[in-house]
């Protein structure tokens, strides 16, 4: 398996364990946010988030075509890059505590870089059209 394959089935693997995890237990991951798992709006968000998450998990696994599959990377770079900036913001202003906002902001810090490679980055130039 090259590195390139590697990045893409990490990525992959992270997306549907962290998505099924939200989509399944959102009080638990509520409450390893550091926020109330009694609040509905927080287990709605983190169901929406799970959704979401297994999808862009599962369009890396089973891409129809090569174009499918550079649409997802470059759509995960972008979504990964917003999930870090989200992270970074909410522990800014308190909404998360510190720990848990550095940690969330690893983490997808570290899916951006895993789409990176992916995509080919950055040994190969990307492919503009």
């Amino acid at each position: 398996m090259d590195v390139r394959t590697a990045a893409r089935c990490s990525l992959a693997v992270i997306r549907l364990v962290n998505g099924a995890a939200a989509l399944l237990t959102p009080r638990v991951m509520a409450r390893r946010l550091g926020a109330d798992p009694g609040q509905p709006a927080m287990v709605y968000v983190l169901r929406m988030f799970g959704v979401r998450t297994v999808v862009i998990g599962a369009q890396l696994l089973c891409p129809a075509d090569a174009d499918d599959l550079d649409r997802a990377l470059r759509t995960g770079t972008l979504i990964h890059a917003s999930d870090v900036l989200a992270a970074a913001c909410a522990g800014r202003e308190g909404l998360l505590p510190r720990r848990m906002a550095a940690v969330t902001t690893a983490i997808s810090t570290a899916n951006v870089a895993l789409t990176l490679v992916a995509r080919g980055w950055p040994c190969q130039p990307p492919d503009v059209r």
